[in-house]
């Protein structure tokens, strides 16, 4: 409340409940009816008085190391729509790689893109990674149920033991996994196959099902790791 104009009325309704107290101390009949008929509407009142203070409230809650946790709990639809578009890419041969941020942030890879900030859907990310599309090149960032941005600049993976046969996208996704705790999600262009890389290791050959329950298994161990700490 404080700087807001919340806290003058604060103070005025806090005026207001001393008033109510005085005027039943008193007897004052007349009085105490007003007061009693004003208190049913008094939560309504107090909703609609300071709308911006609750807001205010409920996104520092939600920012709060349990909001965080409790939102990742809702992330199973999320994980399914990135599933349902990694699949699409796959079976149209479209390139695709997706960041899904989970405990390091990545404020600087973000900011290297085209702001999108738009919520997770297939057909969104689809749609990115056409051909036809300009933010095709460069990597999605997905937070929570956000996507951030589109066509982002990734660091390529610097061990020396990745074979050459990988391309840009995989080394990229590798890269961007051995320096942040991120699940990173690749579609070959030329294959179609599936691929995820998490703390520098690359597993390929997934298909949906196999994508979605690592996926699951994946942010569910960050639930876990949310409430533990």
């Amino acid at each position: 409340m404080r700087g807001t104009r919340g806290s003058q009325m604060i103070a005025g309704l806090i005026v207001i409940l001393l008033a109510s107290f005085i005027v039943q101390g008193l007897n004052m009949s007349g009085m105490s009816w007003i007061i009693k008929n004003i208190q049913t509407v008094w939560v309504i009142a107090f909703v609609i008085l300071f709308q911006p203070e609750l807001r205010r409230l409920l996104m520092v809650v939600g920012q709060s190391r349990l909001g965080r946790a409790f939102a990742s709990l809702a992330q199973t639809p999320v994980l399914l729509q990135v599933a349902k578009a990694v699949e699409e890419c796959s079976r149209m041969r479209y390139g695709a790689l997706i960041v899904l941020i989970r405990k390091t942030g990545l404020k600087g890879i973000i900011e290297s893109g085209v702001s999108i900030q738009a919520k997770v859907s297939d057909a969104l990310l689809v749609s990115i990674f056409s051909p036809k599309s300009v933010l095709h090149d460069g990597a999605v960032i997905i937070t929570q149920d956000t996507i951030e941005a589109a066509k982002c600049l990734l660091p390529l993976t610097q061990n020396p033991h990745i074979g050459t046969e990988l391309g840009t996208r995989h080394r990229a996704a590798l890269g961007i996994s051995e320096e942040s705790d991120a699940v990173v999600l690749v579609v070959s262009e030329e294959t179609g196959e599936i691929s995820v890389a998490e703390d520098g290791e690359l597993i390929t050959n997934l298909d949906y099902d196999r994508l979605y329950n690592y996926l699951l298994r994946a942010f569910k161990e960050r639930v876990k790791n949310n409430f533990n700490e």
